[in-house]
């Protein structure tokens, strides 16, 4: 009877575990490639098999540019792994533009949506299909319900999805309800790029990224740059994205005290 019991017990914290941990435990996470930064995500990289929420500032909550090319280079190592699927309410993604930067844009599949409803129906669609391992989404807002069923499909097959945070017509902005089951948060912004050293022109593409919220890790603040991007080698490396620089958890020196001088 003890025996019976402890399996029992045992069997329910394995589901109670599953369940914390979001249901599937074996697809593993995606590291950027620097302690820093993969530090900061729980397991030591981005999570897989969850849905990330990515977001801009200003104009960029209409154009989403910056956020697009983010998410796309993050998404690229799965791309090469399976098929990529894209959804949108405006047909603006310049496909030639992410092969660029790295993104393998023969593994992409673009779907036109005519509003936001369908574009989360496609994406669970999408999310729950055998062979697709990366889906984005462009949508203004998830609520809870539309968040949990997006999990639910990250869960069924493994896949990873990216909510683009898009107002595409610009108008007003909705108003979000609070709380939201994706697993990070990010915000994105345009920096300025450097060119190599002693060489002129323009240099790599470069993003100010934000990790505004994470489940099971900490915040923190970066520059990253599109590592080869325009070149022939840029499927070549590890990952697409690299670390310039933390701008994150940066201890401002002490306030001294002003030294009065003598008439």
């Amino acid at each position: 009877m003890s025996d019976f019991r402890g399996m029992r017990l045992a069997a329910m914290r394995a589901k109670i575990a599953a369940i914390e941990s979001g249901g599937r435990t074996d697809v593993g996470v995606l590291p950027f490639g620097d302690l820093g930064m993969d530090g900061r995500l729980p397991g030591g990289g981005l999570p897989l098999g969850r849905w990330h929420e990515i977001t801009g500032a200003g104009l960029e909550a209409e154009t989403s540019a910056a956020p697009a090319a983010f998410a796309a280079l993050a998404a690229a190592p799965l791309a090469r792994k399976g098929e990529a699927v894209w959804v949108m309410r405006r047909d603006d993604l310049w496909a030639p533009g992410l092969a660029g930067l790295g993104f393998p844009s023969e593994r992409l599949i673009q779907v036109c949506a005519r509003d936001e409803a369908e574009t989360l129906s496609v994406m669970e669609d999408a999310l729950a299909t055998v062979g697709v391992t990366a889906v984005f989404g462009e949508v203004e807002a998830v609520g809870l319900t539309a968040g949990r069923r997006l999990q639910l499909a990250c869960e069924k097959r493994g896949a990873t999805g990216f909510v683009i945070k898009r107002r595409p017509f610009g108008g007003t902005a909705k108003t979000e309800a609070a709380g939201s089951v994706s697993a990070t948060r990010w915000r994105i912004a345009s920096a300025p790029s450097e060119p190599p050293a002693g060489e002129f022109g323009l240099g790599a593409p470069r993003f100010r990224v934000a990790l505004e919220r994470c489940r099971g890790g900490r915040s923190g603040e970066w520059i990253l740059e599109a590592d080869r991007a325009y070149s022939w080698e840029a499927g070549d490396v590890a990952h697409p994205l690299r670390l310039v620089a933390d701008l994150g958890d940066r201890e401002l020196a002490p306030a001294q005290p002003a030294v009065r001088r003598a008439a």
